[in-house]
């Protein structure tokens, strides 16, 4: 749970990303159409060696032809129906922003909103993925413990009080219907490696984790984490957290509550 002076930092945040959300909306997103776009999923390598600064915890330089392998917590955030919200009109009665400037402005509050979440627990986010983020918590050998429970505060905060301080915001401003969030978390080794073709390659940490943690993020308003993650949980006596098994996209997950 956030603090009271964490939760005023965090709205200025939100309130100062939704002026700034406007503003570039009258001057100019308003033009903008949906469209579908298209992904190519194929990679393009360069035969030129490269080194490029680094948002990955513990690797703010990654270089090519360096085989770095890392282990990490991954943490995918994700605004759940946004594809709904772009594609089915609200009408005035009942709100005042409908469609892409909709989605523009709830996103716009939502990303660093995520952010602050992650960064207030020493995380990292490596990517902002549209409606979402991935982030990434490395897992130090003799702190392994500290890495576990720093990813699930920052996933507590991010469907507790971030939820409910941009759902605030997005309601006074806009008359917006509560946005939902689903966080994934998962554990595993990762290949620090460089994507793309120079000048642009971008530094990337690919391993399992985050395909699953990206898959685990599909719950509303829940934390979902893998196998792997539960498994090298700490035990404590009297311990309140209660693991429920949940199968999300054929990956075997669990919904992280507080014991009755």
């Amino acid at each position: 749970m956030l603090t009271v002076s964490e939760k005023n930092e965090l709205r200025t945040i939100i309130n100062a990303s939704l002026d700034r959300a406007e503003k570039e909306w009258r001057e100019g997103g308003h033009l903008l159409k949906a469209i579908r776009s298209i992904s190519n999923e194929s990679m393009c390598e360069s035969v030129m060696d490269s080194a490029e600064p680094s948002k990955i915890p513990g690797h703010e330089l990654v270089r090519d032809g360096e085989t770095v392998i890392d282990e990490f917590v991954a943490f995918v955030a994700d605004m759940r129906g946004s594809s709904q919200h772009l594609m089915c009109a609200i009408s005035p009665k009942h709100a005042d922003v409908s469609g892409l400037q909709r989605v523009y402005y709830e996103t716009s509050a939502l990303l660093p909103a995520l952010a602050y979440a992650v960064c207030n627990e020493e995380g990292s986010v490596t990517e902002y993925l549209g409606d979402g983020i991935l982030a990434l918590f490395r897992i130090d050998a003799d702190a392994r413990e500290q890495a576990i429970y720093a990813s699930h505060r920052a996933a507590k905060n991010a469907i507790g009080d971030v939820r409910d301080l941009v759902n605030k915001a997005l309601s006074e401003r806009y008359r917006l219907p509560p946005v939902d969030i689903g966080v994934g978390l998962a554990v595993s080794k990762t290949l620090i490696t460089l994507v793309g073709l120079a000048p642009n390659k971008q530094p990337k940490a690919f391993g399992e984790c985050v395909f699953r943690a990206t898959k685990l993020s599909d719950g509303n308003n829940e934390v979902i984490c893998d196998e792997n993650m539960k498994a090298i949980w700490p035990s404590s006596k009297g311990g309140t957290l209660r693991f429920s098994r949940k199968n999300v996209k054929n990956i075997d997950g669990y919904v992280i509550g507080t014991a009755a």
